[in-house]
């Protein structure tokens, strides 16, 4: 079991990369007919999906974020003593979990949730599910990007050094911390993954805090970040329940998973 940590008040609620490139995937026209021909995929952030908002009119989380913890205060010094704390965590099950988790941008990321939904995750059989998640990071990017920029947080292990679960690159210290994009995503994910398969729902979102929590274990984000990833998370599945290709491609998406699941049963 994945172990869970209190983040604060706002954990109920609820890179600054440019995506440029489209997948080449395409839909079946009756979502009860599986698909016969291969799918092709991305490979990385260079040719990944645009998101299905537009940045005109999508929610700006510059907006609607409140504010980083001002310096000094009890929230900023809570934020400081679960990093402390979760340094601790090194060479444990959950420490490697964390390092795990650190992947998103990859076709095969939503893996994340296997267990959660009793599947094994194969974006071959599941091409516009894949599609729909991972143009749901384009637009994370496009509701985020003026937060990360405007506020501009350090992270903690720039703040203080020590222990990540991964080698961290030059360029996520030199990104801003708040809000956690990866936890924004994965909450989106599960929102959505959950209404997909209501019967699994629980352990979906269980899976998605863990998700979101992994970031803070590895001393990328402070659980502030966090708590603000997941408020962004949920707007971005309230925002795209107003698109109208998104609505199409989930009916079609969840009827693959609904095959997956039943042909894994």
């Amino acid at each position: 079991m994945i172990a869970s940590f209190h983040a604060g008040p706002l954990a109920g609620v609820a890179f600054a990369i440019v995506l440029a490139g489209c997948a080449t995937t395409e839909r079946p026209a009756d979502p009860t007919v599986a698909r016969t021909e291969s799918p092709v995929f991305w490979t990385g952030f260079r040719d990944h999906p645009h998101g299905y908002l537009d940045k005109a009119t999508a929610p700006n989380a510059a907006n609607f974020l409140p504010p980083p913890p001002e310096p000094g205060s009890l929230r900023e010094q809570d934020d400081i003593a679960i990093y402390r704390a979760t340094r601790a965590l090194k060479g444990t099950p959950r420490w490697a979990q964390a390092a795990a988790d650190n992947e998103i941008e990859t076709p095969s990321a939503p893996r994340i949730f296997n267990e959660a939904l009793g599947i094994e995750f194969v974006p071959e059989q599941m091409p516009t599910l894949t599609l729909l998640l991972g143009r749901m990071l384009g637009d994370l990017e496009t509701i985020q990007t003026p937060a990360k920029r405007g506020y501009f947080r350090a992270r903690p292990f720039v703040v203080e050094p020590a222990d990540t679960c991964f080698p961290t690159e030059p360029w996520l210290g030199d990104s801003g911390s708040y809000p956690s994009g990866h936890t924004a995503l994965g909450w989106a994910w599960a929102l959505v993954l959950a209404e997909m398969a209501p019967d699994r729902a629980d352990a979906i979102l269980a899976r998605g805090i863990a998700y979101g929590e992994s970031r803070m274990i590895c001393g990328v984000h402070y659980a502030s970040d966090v708590e603000a990833g997941r408020i962004v998370g949920a707007v971005i599945v309230a925002a795209l329940k107003g698109n109208p290709e998104f609505q199409a491609d989930f009916a079609v998406a969840a009827e693959e998973l609904r095959r997956v699941r039943r042909a894994s049963a």
